[in-house]
Protein backbone atom coordinates (compact mmCIF):
# COMPACT_ATOMS: atom_id res chain seq x y z
CA UNK A 1 0.00 0.00 0.00
CA UNK A 2 2.85 2.82 0.87
CA UNK A 3 4.36 1.56 -2.35
CA UNK A 4 1.40 3.02 -4.40
CA UNK A 5 1.17 5.60 -2.32
CA UNK A 6 4.79 6.81 -3.20
CA UNK A 7 4.29 5.65 -6.67
CA UNK A 8 1.40 7.95 -7.18
CA UNK A 9 2.96 10.81 -5.86
CA UNK A 10 5.72 10.42 -8.19
CA UNK A 11 4.07 10.21 -10.88
CA UNK A 12 2.15 13.17 -10.64
CA UNK A 13 5.51 15.15 -10.07
CA UNK A 14 6.46 13.38 -13.47
CA UNK A 15 3.44 14.77 -14.95
CA UNK A 16 3.79 18.01 -13.63
CA UNK A 17 7.14 18.23 -14.51
CA UNK A 18 5.80 17.38 -18.31
CA UNK A 19 3.32 19.91 -18.06
CA UNK A 20 5.97 23.16 -17.28
CA UNK A 21 8.46 21.92 -19.61
CA UNK A 22 5.95 21.61 -22.43
CA UNK A 23 4.98 25.19 -21.64
CA UNK A 24 8.27 26.31 -22.12
CA UNK A 25 9.53 24.03 -25.34
CA UNK A 26 5.78 25.01 -27.49
CA UNK A 27 6.00 28.31 -26.26
CA UNK A 28 4.75 29.76 -29.70
CA UNK A 29 2.11 26.64 -29.89
CA UNK A 30 -1.26 27.77 -28.32
CA UNK A 31 -2.77 23.92 -28.25
CA UNK A 32 0.75 22.85 -26.59
CA UNK A 33 0.29 24.90 -23.79
CA UNK A 34 -3.14 24.51 -22.93
CA UNK A 35 -2.42 20.38 -23.24
CA UNK A 36 0.39 21.31 -20.49
CA UNK A 37 -1.81 23.49 -18.40
CA UNK A 38 -4.70 20.75 -18.46
CA UNK A 39 -1.39 18.46 -17.51
CA UNK A 40 -0.54 20.30 -14.70
CA UNK A 41 -4.23 20.62 -13.41
CA UNK A 42 -4.34 16.93 -13.89
CA UNK A 43 -1.66 16.38 -11.53
CA UNK A 44 -2.63 18.34 -9.13
CA UNK A 45 -6.26 16.41 -9.04
CA UNK A 46 -4.06 13.24 -8.99
CA UNK A 47 -2.76 14.67 -5.78
CA UNK A 48 -5.89 15.66 -4.35
CA UNK A 49 -7.30 12.31 -4.58
CA UNK A 50 -3.91 10.38 -3.71
CA UNK A 51 -3.82 12.25 0.12
CA UNK A 52 -7.91 11.42 0.43
CA UNK A 53 -6.98 8.20 -0.06
CA UNK A 54 -4.06 8.41 2.68
CA UNK A 55 -5.96 10.70 5.36
CA UNK A 56 -9.34 8.84 4.34
CA UNK A 57 -11.26 11.69 3.90
CA UNK A 58 -13.73 12.87 0.88
CA UNK A 59 -12.36 16.69 1.38
CA UNK A 60 -10.02 16.03 -1.65
CA UNK A 61 -11.81 13.95 -3.65
CA UNK A 62 -14.32 16.86 -3.88
CA UNK A 63 -11.65 19.57 -4.73
CA UNK A 64 -10.40 16.86 -7.46
CA UNK A 65 -13.84 16.92 -9.11
CA UNK A 66 -13.91 21.15 -8.80
CA UNK A 67 -10.67 21.46 -10.56
CA UNK A 68 -11.37 19.21 -12.80
CA UNK A 69 -14.64 20.95 -13.43
CA UNK A 70 -12.80 23.99 -14.16
CA UNK A 71 -10.35 22.78 -16.39
CA UNK A 72 -12.91 21.14 -18.79
CA UNK A 73 -14.67 24.33 -18.79
CA UNK A 74 -11.06 26.67 -19.53
CA UNK A 75 -10.45 24.56 -22.27
CA UNK A 76 -13.75 24.07 -23.72
CA UNK A 77 -13.92 28.40 -23.89
CA UNK A 78 -10.39 28.68 -24.97
CA UNK A 79 -10.61 26.12 -27.70
CA UNK A 80 -14.22 28.18 -29.18
CA UNK A 81 -12.24 31.34 -28.86
CA UNK A 82 -9.50 30.17 -31.17
CA UNK A 83 -11.63 28.55 -33.36
CA UNK A 84 -13.64 31.52 -33.93
CA UNK A 85 -10.68 33.84 -34.22
CA UNK A 86 -9.05 31.00 -36.77
CA UNK A 87 -12.67 31.75 -38.86
CA UNK A 88 -11.92 35.29 -38.83
CA UNK A 89 -8.37 35.61 -39.76
CA UNK A 90 -7.33 32.55 -40.79
CA UNK A 91 -4.41 31.89 -39.00
CA UNK A 92 -3.25 31.62 -35.49
CA UNK A 93 -0.17 32.60 -34.17
CA UNK A 94 0.62 33.04 -30.23
CA UNK A 95 2.99 36.32 -31.48
CA UNK A 96 0.11 38.02 -32.78
CA UNK A 97 -2.10 37.41 -30.62
CA UNK A 98 0.23 38.71 -27.70
CA UNK A 99 -0.36 42.13 -29.84
CA UNK A 100 -3.97 42.03 -29.72
CA UNK A 101 -3.71 42.18 -25.76
CA UNK A 102 -5.58 45.83 -25.80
Amino acid sequence: MFYTMKFLFRLSLIIFVIGVTGIFQAHKNILVILRSIELRLVSATLNFINSSYILDDILGQIFAFIILTVAASESAIALAIFVVYFRIHNFLMLEVLNLVKG
